[in-house]
C-alpha cells in the first residue's frame, strides 16, 4: 500500500481521512480470484437486506478479504468441495462509509420497509441498544466474512420482492427460499433465533451451523456466537484499521 493511503486508513475514524477512492490497498484480494468456486449473494449491493436497497460504498457485487482471511477461507472450500457443498459469502469487506449509512437508517424511525423480513420481533428504536448496529464493524478491518453452505450446484433462488416478505424466523420451506443448507434462520436477521448455539433450532438446523462453525474453526476463524454466519480471522492482520475504499 502507498504510504499515504496507509496513514489514511489508519487515522480515518479519528480524523475523517479516506483510503483513495481510486485502488484497493496492497494486502486486500478478491475473494472470488483466491477461491474460483465461491458462491457470492453480495446483499448489501441489492435490496435484499435489512434496509431495502443498496449500501454507500457497494458498488459492484464484489467480496474483499485480507489475503490471509481469504486463503484460510481457500481451506475450508477445499475440505466442503468433495462433500459436494460450497462457501456461499452474503459480505466480507464492508467500507466505514457503509457502517455509517447502517447508522444513518436506524437514527431514521420511520424507515422500516422490511422489518417484516429481517427484524419482526425488535422494535426499530432497539437495534444499537441490543447490539445489532454499531459505529464500527469488524468487516471493516477486511478480516471477516459473513457466509453459509450451499450444495453444490446451488440451488436457484426466487427474485426477491420487498411486497412478499416472510419473517426470518419462520421455517425454511416458510421464508425466503435462500440456496443455504437450513440454518434455522435466514441471513441478518435479527433475533436471538439466530444466536449460533441457540436451544431451539433442530437437530438438522444445528448440524448444519456446527459444520460451518468447526470448518471455519479449524481454518483460524472464530464465531461471533450471536450470528451464525459471522466470522473473524483470530489472526487478522489489521486488527486496529477500519478501511474505507469503496467496493468497485
Amino acid at each position: 500500500m502507498r504510504r499515504t493511503a496507509l496513514a489514511c486508513a489508519i487515522l480515518m475514524i479519528a480524523s475523517g481521512c479516506r483510503a483513495q477512492d481510486s485502488s484497493v490497498p496492497d494486502g486486500f484480494v478478491s475473494v472470488r480470484d483466491v477461491i474460483p468456486t465461491i458462491v457470492l449473494d453480495m446483499r448489501y449491493y441489492g435490496e435484499h437486506n435489512f434496509i431495502g436497497r443498496r449500501i454507500e460504498g457497494y458498488n459492484a457485487p464484489v467480496a474483499y478479504l485480507t489475503r490471509e482471511a481469504a486463503e484460510a477461507l481457500s481451506r475450508v472450500q477445499d475440505e466442503l468441495l468433495p462433500l459436494g457443498l460450497s462457501l456461499k459469502i452474503y459480505d466480507a469487506f464492508r467500507p466505514q462509509r457503509a457502517v455509517n449509512d447502517f447508522i444513518g437508517w436506524a437514527e431514521n424511525p420511520e424507515d422500516t420497509a422490511v422489518k417484516a423480513e429481517f427484524y419482526p420481533d425488535v422494535a426499530k428504536d432497539q437495534l444499537f441498544e441490543e447490539g445489532y448496529i454499531s459505529a464500527r464493524s469488524g468487516h471493516s478491518r477486511g478480516s471477516t466474512v459473513d457466509l453459509t453452505i450451499v450444495p453444490v450446484p446451488a440451488p436457484e433462488e426466487p427474485a426477491w420482492s420487498i411486497e412478499n416478505q416472510q419473517s426470518c424466523t419462520r421455517a425454511a420451506n416458510e421464508r425466503y427460499a435462500d440456496s443455504s443448507l437450513d440454518m434455522g434462520t435466514g441471513y441478518d436477521c435479527f433475533d436471538t433465533l439466530s444466536w449460533t448455539e441457540d436451544a431451539r433450532i433442530g437437530a438438522a438446523q444445528r448440524a448444519h451451523r456446527l459444520l460451518l462453525k468447526t470448518l471455519m474453526e479449524k481454518h483460524g476463524f472464530r464465531n461471533y456466537p450471536r450470528e451464525w454466519w459471522h466470522f473473524t480471522l483470530a489472526d487478522e492482520p489489521y486488527p486496529d484499521t477500519y478501511f474505507d475504499f469503496p467496493i468497485e
